[in-house]
């Protein structure tokens, strides 16, 4: 059998529900053993790190909200298979009923360099803060309070905020995510 030229489509999704679409298009080709013709269907995504309780919590959100790559050869059924999937709205850059645009390998380069990216810096969190910066503190006991940074550790990712209480400034170490910058 010759060799099936693929190329990488976006296929809109109603937003939140991408996760739920994947799955029902790579159950939907396997049912119809389409499988040679979908190569990947994926979801950019990126971590993003929130303070819940106290705590440091993970959560992944989509990159491109709404919007799933996929790798395929759109031949015969495939992409009448692909939009008639639930929660799916279409191809982008689809005229009505046309035929999808491809996108060009440049771009495909880039999104999935960026999702690579993403990834590797799953840790690294980059808050650059400066001394004397007017910061509001988010949680913990000072919640709501606003104070100034005194002195930053960068090795332990804490902050030395002066903080009024009762009149009187208090010093207070806070950790980067417990403060956020004041508007």
């Amino acid at each position: 059998m010759a060799e099936i030229n693929k190329k990488w489509y976006v296929v809109r999704a109603i937003s939140g529900k991408e996760r739920k679409v994947k799955e029902f298009i790579e159950s939907e080709i396997s049912a119809q053993g389409l499988q040679d013709y979908v190569g990947q269907v994926l979801i950019p995504t990126e971590k993003v790190y929130q303070i819940r309780n106290g705590k440091k919590v993970s959560k992944e959100r989509s990159y491109f909200p709404g919007y799933i790559l996929i790798e395929a050869a759109l031949v015969g059924e495939v992409p009448h298979t692909i939009r008639n999937i639930t929660n799916v709205i279409g191809f982008l850059g689809a005229e009505k009923r046309g035929a999808p645009a491809p996108l060009r390998m440049s771009e495909v380069n880039r999104i999935l360099g960026k999702v690579d990216e993403l990834a590797e810096t799953d840790e690294e969190l980059n808050i650059p803060f400066i001394v004397g910066e007017s910061v509001k503190v988010i949680d913990g006991p000072f919640n709501g309070f606003t104070g100034n940074i005194e002195e930053i550790n960068e090795e332990k990712k804490t902050l030395q905020v002066m903080v009024k209480i009762f009149g009187r400034k208090t010093p207070v170490t806070l950790g980067y995510l417990q403060v956020e910058k004041e508007a």
